[in-house]
């Protein structure tokens, strides 16, 4: 597993609570063994990692979504491909006259397979901005 990578960016609607949103992200995968291997589960955790503004959260706490989907679900033996993860998240946007505010979060990503469990992270953060 490498080369993840997951949206740059989302704004958040003026006035928005809580408002689910999908960030969508890819991570490519090499099965250098004999046998097709099974991806039985994805996690995602986003970290933050920086703040401009106003943030309801502080730097360093976590979300973590257990329930993200993805596809393909299995690895030919010997192949290559890129995974498409998509991560449910929401977000709060601000009060309309307030200032802009942005949070940037670190993207990790957990693999469960038939043969063992892998992490690897994305090369690029996911910004989210209170439009």
């Amino acid at each position: 597993m490498s080369n993840a990578a997951v949206d740059p960016s989302y704004t958040c609607p003026v006035g928005a609570h809580n408002a689910a949103y999908d960030i969508h992200g890819t991570i490519d995968a090499h099965n250098g063994t004999s046998k097709e291997v099974t991806i039985t589960a994805v996690q995602a955790t986003l970290t933050l990692a920086a703040v401009k503004g106003e943030w309801l959260q502080k730097v360093g706490e976590k979300y973590v979504a257990a329930n993200a989907t993805y596809s393909p679900t299995s690895v030919a033996a010997g192949a290559r491909t890129t995974l498409t993860v998509t991560i449910p998240s929401a977000c709060t946007g601000r009060v309309k006259g307030a200032p802009v505010a942005s949070g940037d979060y670190a993207v990790s990503f957990d693999l469960t397979t038939s043969v063992g469990t892998f992490k690897t992270a994305s090369k690029n953060r996911h910004q989210i901005t209170t439009g």
